[in-house]
């Protein structure tokens, strides 16, 4: 029996070791394999709804140039851009994040419009533990109550838009207020952040209309808003009613009558689709406008020859945000969303020469600047829409993080 046992022991011994032989050989294979693969930024854009003009193509290419700009490669590996779109639907754009991180390799994903969208996607990321790089979405909900450790949010934000526009116009001589709002959560909880603010600036509101989504005809609305006499006529609503309310409002001859006009989310894309006829003295907010400094020309040069427009804010913050996150990957020597998303916080982001940085809920801090749109005699050239107003702080301008409701800040 004891004779029996040493060659069987031996056998089993010689099993074990080519079991382990081989997992060895087969971990060290995936290693390769995985040291080998290009990492992979996912694009997820609106190409064909409501803002595939602000973002859509506009916004991979901005994510490609980042790309070319970083060299090609980070860590010696290739880097390569997907996209898709989304079609401004959660669920469609949940599904496609899986599938990239599930199937395809997708390391980051960036742009992704519409907040309820940003909203899904980021609980996708935040299970699969990947990092979102968002340059479009809007809502604060991002940085507080449904925050993720690997989310970085570029794009400014409904308080920011909110309060900080609001502030500066007050201060430069707008005291009273109308408000045409949108009737669902993002008008009202934008006219309710810039009511506060507008009160806490000295100013006052004297009135305001709701309209249902898909209105058109925003006469009736704008008379109101006429008669009011108040001193600004606030738009808390998005996308085509935006566009409709600015192009009647210019019909009316709202401005010319000696209110001002101030809209929220507005574009540049928007008004040179509306022309400086209809668009003239509009108050807008952003960080990026493409004849800001020389840095902003000679960027918004290159992609206007290869886009054929001058870039959005969403655009040009989707190529910051990409250059970034590049940069943090190179620092933190690997694609893993934690050591990553850590790199980006600790090094200042660069905005076209301004320097910025990233608190701990995730939130992109820069100064924003009140413009203008010039009348067509001001204009001296095709893009040439903007006069600045002010400059907004960063202090100013975003919720402080006292007052962050996200989970894992409140438990540091």
């Amino acid at each position: 029996m004891g004779r029996l046992f040493k060659p069987l022991a031996l056998a089993a011994l010689l099993a074990r070791t080519a079991f382990s032989l081989v997992a060895l050989s087969a971990m060290t294979l995936s290693a390769q394999a995985q040291t080998a693969r290009s990492v992979r930024i996912g694009v997820l854009a609106d190409e064909a709804g409501f803002a595939s003009d602000i973002g859509g193509k506009g916004a991979v290419l901005a994510t490609r140039m980042a790309v070319e700009d970083f060299g090609g490669s980070v860590l010696g590996r290739p880097v390569e851009v997907l996209s898709a779109d989304m079609q401004n639907k959660p669920d469609v754009a949940s599904n496609i994040v899986r599938s990239w991180f599930d199937i395809d390799g997708v390391d980051m994903v960036t742009d992704i419009p519409v907040s309820s969208v940003a909203l899904a996607v980021q609980a996708v990321a935040r299970e699969k533990k990947k990092v979102l790089m968002i340059s479009a979405a809007t809502t604060t909900e991002l940085t507080n109550a449904q925050c993720s450790p690997y989310s970085i949010h570029w794009a400014d934000d409904t308080a920011s838009l909110a309060v900080g526009t609001t502030k500066a116009v007050v201060q430069s001589g707008g005291t009273s207020w109308y408000f045409i709002t949108a009737d669902f959560a993002f008008g009202t909880a934008m006219e309710k952040a810039a009511t506060e603010a507008i009160k806490q600036a000295g100013g006052t509101v004297v009135g305001g209309v709701r309209h249902p989504m898909g209105t058109s005809d925003f006469g009736s609305y704008l008379l109101s808003a006429q008669g009011s006499g108040a001193k600004v006529v606030a738009l808390a609503n998005v996308g085509a009613e935006t566009i409709g309310t600015i192009k009647q409002a210019g019909e009316f001859g709202l401005t010319d009558s000696g209110q001002r006009l101030v809209g929220y989310i507005v574009f540049i894309t928007d008004i040179h689709s509306l022309g400086l006829d209809l668009a003239k003295g509009l108050y807008v907010t952003s960080g990026f406008y493409w004849d800001k400094n020389d840095r902003t020309r000679a960027w918004a040069k290159r992609f206007f020859d290869r886009h054929g427009k001058m870039p959005t804010k969403e655009q040009a913050n989707t190529y910051l945000a990409t250059l970034h996150w590049l940069k943090g990957v190179e620092a933190a020597g690997t694609t893993e969303a934690e050591p990553v998303t850590a790199a980006m916080k600790a090094m200042p982001t660069d905005y076209f020469g301004t320097p910025g940085s990233i608190r701990k809920d995730g939130r992109v801090l820069y100064d924003l600047d009140l413009y203008q749109v010039k009348g067509p005699a001001e204009s001296k050239a095709p893009w040439d829409y903007y006069k600045q107003v002010r400059s907004i702080p960063a202090s100013e301008a975003f919720l402080p993080i006292g007052t962050s409701t996200c989970p894992f800040v409140k438990a540091q």
